[in-house]
């Protein structure tokens, strides 16, 4: 997959990679916790919130959420 500048490419470009490296996720559960950190962590860099910041509130209970 080439690199481009778009978004939605680049969220999903981590996955492929992840997939290419170890074959397959080891668990369907293991795919959707990897797909929803990994979104999160794109929503927090969007948003300009430091990752680790943004990932210390989440395990305190307080995670970043976008409404509207």
């Amino acid at each position: 997959m080439p690199f481009t500048n778009n978004l939605a490419e680049r969220d999903l470009r981590m996955i492929k990679v992840k997939e290419k490296i170890s074959g397959t996720f080891a668990s369907f559960h293991g795919g959707e916790m990897f797909c929803r950190i990994r979104s999160y962590i794109s929503t927090l860099k969007k948003n300009n919130i430091s990752v680790l910041k943004g990932l210390r509130d989440a395990l305190n209970g307080e995670c970043f959420v976008v409404l509207g």
